[in-house]
C-alpha cells in the first residue's frame, strides 16, 4: 500500500513549491533579465548589457536614494536595537499596570503603516499639532518645516519607524530574555556580582542570537522603506526628491506610460543584494551559535557558566 503512496509527500508541497516558483522566483529572474534590456511599457526592449548598470553608476537621483537609505537604516538599527531592549526589561518586571502597558506598547504594530504616517503628517504638518504645541510653550515663534527640510522630514520618517516598530522587537526580546538562564543571574549576584555587571556577561550572551536578528531584520526592513516617506512627501521625495528612498526612486522610474522597466529593474536588481549582507550576516552568526552549541554539548557548559559568573564578579570586586 505505501509502494502507491509514494507521490503523498509531493502532493503535499505542491502548492507551495507552485507559489515560490509563479510568486517569487519567476518575478526575480526575470527582474534579472529586464535589467539587461531597455524595456518599456507596451513596448519590447532590446538587450543592452550592463548599459543601465552604467547608467546608474552616473545617475546623481541613484546615489542621493541610496545616501537617504543608508542614513535611515544606520540610525534606525541603534535605536530599535537598544529601545527595544529597555522596553523588554521594563516589562518583564512584575509590577502593578505592566500588562496593561505591554499591550498599549503594542498597538502601534497592528497599526497600518498608511495610516499612521498619515496621522503623523498631520501631526508635523506647518499647522499640526507638534508645531501648535511648541509655539503655545513659547519654544519657537514660527512653524517648524518639519516636512519640508530634508533631514527633519527624514527624522520624522525614522521616529515614525520607531515609534511603530518598538513593540515587535519587544516582543522578540522578551522571548529572548525568557530563554535565558535565570541560575547564572542567581549565582553571579550571590557573588557579589551588580545588576550592570549581570546585564552585561549574562543577559547580553544569552540574547546575542535575537539580538543579531533583530539588526537584520532592521536593515532588510530598512531597505526597502517606502510607505513612511512616500506618504509624509505626498509622493514627491521631499524638497527637489532629496528624501527619496530607492524604492522610490524604482517606483517613479518604471511606471507609467514611458516607464523605464529595464533601468528599474538594473535598480531593483542592485537593491537585492544590497539586503543580502545583513542576511549573510544572520547566517554567520546562526553557524556560530550552532558551533558553540556543539561545544557546550560536548561538555563546556558549566565552563561558560563559571567564566560568566567571574567576570560579572570581577568587575563588582574591581
Amino acid at each position: 500500500m505505501n509502494s502507491h503512496r509514494w507521490y503523498t509527500p509531493w502532493l503535499l508541497v505542491a502548492p507551495a513549491v507552485v507559489w515560490t516558483v509563479v510568486f517569487a522566483l519567476y518575478p526575480f529572474i526575470n527582474t534579472i533579465i529586464l535589467s539587461f534590456t531597455n524595456t518599456r511599457p507596451l513596448v519590447g526592449g532590446q538587450f543592452i548589457g550592463f548599459a543601465n548598470y552604467i547608467e546608474l553608476w552616473h545617475d546623481d537621483m541613484f546615489w542621493n536614494a541610496m545616501g537617504t537609505t543608508f542614513v535611515y537604516v544606520i540610525v534606525c538599527i541603534p535605536l530599535l536595537t537598544i529601545l527595544p531592549l529597555l522596553l523588554a526589561l521594563l516589562v518583564e518586571k512584575k509590577i502593578p499596570g505592566i500588562s496593561f502597558f505591554r499591550t498599549v506598547a503594542y498597538f502601534p504594530v497592528i497599526a497600518s503603516v498608511v495610516v499612521v504616517a498619515l496621522i503623523w503628517s498631520w501631526m508635523f504638518d506647518s499647522r499640526g499639532l507638534i508645531n501648535q504645541s511648541l509655539q503655545w510653550m513659547g519654544a519657537t515663534s514660527s512653524p517648524i518645516p518639519f516636512l519640508v527640510d530634508r533631514w527633519k522630514l527624514l527624522g520624522c520618517a525614522i521616529l515614525l519607524t520607531v515609534w511603530k516598530g518598538l513593540g515587535y522587537y519587544m516582543i522578540v526580546y522578551l522571548a529572548a530574555l525568557g530563554n535565558v538562564d535565570h541560575d547564572l543571574h542567581e549565582a553571579a549576584a550571590l557573588d557579589g556580582a551588580g545588576t550592570f555587571q549581570r546585564f552585561r556577561n549574562v543577559t547580553i550572551p544569552g540574547i546575542r542570537p535575537a539580538m543579531v536578528l533583530i539588526i537584520a531584520l532592521i536593515a532588510v526592513s530598512g531597505m526597502r522603506i517606502f510607505s513612511e516617506l512616500y506618504v509624509l512627501t505626498n509622493g514627491t521625495g521631499g524638497p527637489g526628491g532629496e528624501d527619496s528612498s530607492l524604492v522610490m526612486v524604482i517606483k517613479q522610474v518604471g511606471t507609467g506610460l514611458s516607464g523605464q522597466l529595464g533601468y528599474a529593474s538594473a535598480i531593483s536588481v542592485v537593491l537585492f543584494f544590497l539586503t543580502l549582507i545583513p542576511l549573510t550576516v544572520i547566517g554567520w552568526a546562526n553557524n556560530k551559535d550552532l558551533q558553540s552549541g556543539r561545544r557546550t554539548r560536548r561538555g563546556q557548559s558549566r565552563t561558560h557558566q563559571t567564566a560568566a559568573i567571574q567576570n560579572a564578579t570581577k568587575e563588582t570586586m574591581a
